[in-house]
């Protein structure tokens, strides 16, 4: 059925479709609406057979989470930005037992200073927890990935991440088409948990293990995740048959075959993405790029297969390792080990900053003229940057750097007014 609706409200929708059983609830801008849309549909009963818990934090949401799917109980939750810090033990520990939950993460920007807006630093900080993690694109396939989500975690017995852009898809009302009951029913089997916590047989789990078999326990983890490798494309192909429309996989590819530049990115950046490289393809750039869908585990084969004819790639990163600089790029960069292609880091969209169309053709058009730095932060500031470093050499104290800039804004706004 299609529906002119907001992001957060088809999330929960499709959720609410997969039947879970416990619901375990805390708010956090971005990822509010999911779950009081949730907490809406189990009210008024249109989500049936469902417990919705209000916890008193991120760490309790995910905690209910686990106790939840360790009895047997298909659970859900969400969160995002410094929500999904708080609850990184508990992030650990449901990768660790292996259960199946599923999590939507609205990513945000982490602090301090205190950002609401988007982009992937939260999710990116917890990439080697253990989870799945999956990007969406759109909200259509932001909807796709949740149920595919549900499939994959049950298959494996393994946590998946659904990563939306905060604000970007959470808050965007588009056209989405919602499937029927029916159609995930036939998708999405009734759970059939691989163990159970049952008073009436105890077990141990989550124990003390020492030196003698933790290596194994974490090698089995990661063979898991590299299950995923082949079970992601499967489900999307399953999924295309039941439904009639392509979604998730490991990437996907957009005018790859013959282009000499390809750039790299998560999330729906690439809508923006794509629309500049049909213009550079227009002005006669031979140029196409790659959305990664599935970051962990990460398809370093098949993205070498796609872009290891380039003679450059561009990884556009909304997510920053300090003192290093990109995340994905390094990657990138392990799956091209040996093809001699150069890799270009560009840092985008921190905090909400808009990437705009012009920009991204600017930057773009330099890395295709081999005239781009291997890392570059895309509509930096530069004079405020100097201002605020000649400052703290001159003054010799740290201080509220943030609160500095943001002066330093306002006088030059007023300067231009």
């Amino acid at each position: 059925m299609l529906k002119q609706i907001e992001g957060s409200r088809a999330v929960a929708e499709a959720v609410a479709l997969c039947r879970p059983e416990v619901i375990c609830a805390y708010p956090i801008t971005p990822q509010t609406h999911i779950v009081e849309n949730l907490g809406q549909l189990v009210k008024t009963g249109e989500l049936s057979n469902c417990e919705f818990i209000n916890v008193e934090s991120e760490f309790a949401a995910l905690s209910v989470a686990i106790g939840a799917s360790a009895t047997g109980a298909r659970a859900y939750t969400a969160t995002a930005s410094q929500g999904l810090l708080f609850m990184a033990e508990a992030v650990y520990n449901a990768s660790g037992l292996g259960l199946p939950i599923v999590m939507t993460i609205g990513n945000r920007a982490i602090g301090a200073p205190i950002n609401i807006w988007n982009d992937q630093q939260d999710s990116m900080s917890m990439r080697d927890a253990g989870w799945i993690q999956l990007y969406a694109e759109t909200n259509q396939e932001a909807v796709d990935l949740h149920i595919q989500a549900v499939r994959l975690a049950e298959e494996l017995s393994v946590p998946v991440m659904v990563c939306v852009d905060g604000f970007i898809l959470t808050h965007a009302y588009e056209r989405v088409d919602l499937p029927s009951q029916e159609q995930v029913d036939a998708f999405v089997p009734a759970y059939e948990p691989r163990q159970v916590l049952d008073p009436a047989e105890p077990v141990t789990i989550g124990a003390m293990v020492g030196p003698e078999a933790f290596t194994e326990v974490r090698y089995l983890a990661h063979y898991r995740q590299m299950q995923a490798l082949w079970l992601i494309p499967e489900l999307a192909e399953e999924f295309e048959q039941h439904f009639g429309r392509a979604a998730g996989g490991l990437l996907r590819p957009y005018h790859t075959e013959a282009a000499e530049t390809l750039v790299v990115a998560l999330g729906s950046v690439n809508g923006t993405i794509k629309d500049v490289v049909d213009q550079l393809n227009d002005e006669g750039v031979a140029i196409g790029c790659v959305s990664i869908t599935s970051f962990r585990p990460f398809p370093a084969r098949k993205l070498r297969e796609t872009i290891g004819h380039a003679r450059r790639v561009v990884v556009i990163e909304k997510s920053l390792a300090v003192g290093i600089g990109g995340i994905v790029s390094t990657d990138v960069r392990m799956a091209l080990a040996g093809a001699g292609i150069p890799v270009f880091t560009v840092i985008a969209g921190l905090g909400g900053r808009a990437i705009t169309q012009a920009s991204l053709h600017d930057v773009l058009t330099k890395a295709h003229h081999d005239a781009l730095q291997r890392l570059t932060f895309l509509d930096l500031r530069h004079d405020v940057i100097h201002r605020e470093i000649e400052r703290l050499e001159t003054q010799r104290r740290s201080g509220p750097v943030a609160e500095n800039i943001l002066r330093e804004l306002g006088s030059v706004a007023d300067h231009i007014g």
